[in-house]
C-alpha cells in the first residue's frame, strides 16, 4: 500500500509533468492537491514563466468552437476514456492524452492543457464539476468516438469526424491539421485520415505516449 510520502512524491511527478505541458497553476493544483504557491516555487522559479490568461469555467466552449477544434477535443476526450477504462487514473489520464493528442496534430495546438482538463471534468464528473455533463459515444457510421451532451444518440449527423471527412477534399485547413499520405484518390485520403483518427479511439493497440 503506497505510503503518504509516495502519494506525495507521485504529486510532485504529476504536477512537474502538467507545468511541462503549459497547465495553469490552479489547474495543476486541482490534480495534485499541491498548494499554488508551493507549485510555483517548484516549477516557476521565474514568476514571468506562469501560464497567463483565463481557463474557461464551463464546458459551452465546446458547443461553440469549429468543426477543427471540436475534433482535436474529440481526439482527447476519446483517449481520455480509454485510459480510465483501463483503470488509469483521472490525472494519469489527462497527461498521457493530452500527449497522445499533441503527438496526433499538428502544432501550433489548437487547445491547451487547460481546456482538456476542462473537457475531461465535465466528461467524469470531478474537478471541475459536481456531475457528468458531456459523453463519449460511438458513431454508428464510422466508428470514431465523439463528444456529445449526456444524454444524446449517437449518430452520424452529430460526429465531428463524420463531418470533418466530408469536407476534407475541399478544406485546406483540414488537410494541413490533420495530414494524410500523398494520394490522388480522395476516397483513400480520407481512409487515411480516418486511420488517424482511431488511433485514439478505444480498442486501438497504439500506446498512449
Amino acid at each position: 500500500m503506497p505510503t503518504r510520502g509516495d502519494r506525495h512524491l507521485r504529486a510532485i511527478q504529476l504536477a512537474k509533468q502538467l507545468a511541462a505541458l503549459g497547465a495553469r497553476l490552479k489547474t495543476i493544483h486541482l490534480i495534485t492537491g499541491i498548494p499554488p504557491r508551493q507549485v510555483q516555487a517548484l516549477f516557476f522559479p521565474d514568476p514571468r514563466s506562469i501560464p497567463r490568461g483565463r481557463a474557461p469555467d464551463s464546458a459551452e466552449w465546446y458547443h461553440g468552437a469549429n468543426l477543427i477544434v471540436r475534433t482535436d477535443a474529440c481526439l482527447i476526450g476519446a483517449k481520455y476514456r480509454q485510459l480510465r477504462v483501463q483503470g488509469l487514473t483521472a490525472g494519469d489520464a489527462l497527461v498521457l492524452a493530452y500527449r497522445a493528442y499533441q503527438a496526433a496534430t499538428q502544432p501550433p495546438h489548437r487547445i491547451s492543457l487547460d481546456r482538456a482538463f476542462n473537457l475531461v471534468s465535465y466528461i467524469d464528473g470531478l474537478w471541475l464539476a459536481t456531475a457528468p455533463t458531456l459523453s463519449v459515444l460511438p458513431c454508428p457510421t464510422c466508428g470514431c468516438e465523439f463528444i456529445a451532451a449526456v444524454g444524446t444518440v449517437a449518430h452520424g449527423d452529430a460526429c465531428p469526424f463524420c463531418k470533418l471527412l466530408e469536407r476534407s477534399h475541399l478544406d485546406h485547413r483540414i488537410q494541413a491539421s490533420y495530414p494524410a499520405r500523398a494520394t490522388r484518390d480522395m476516397t483513400e485520403r480520407q481512409l487515411g485520415m480516418l486511420a488517424l483518427f482511431h488511433l485514439l479511439s478505444p480498442g486501438s493497440d497504439t500506446p498512449a505516449e
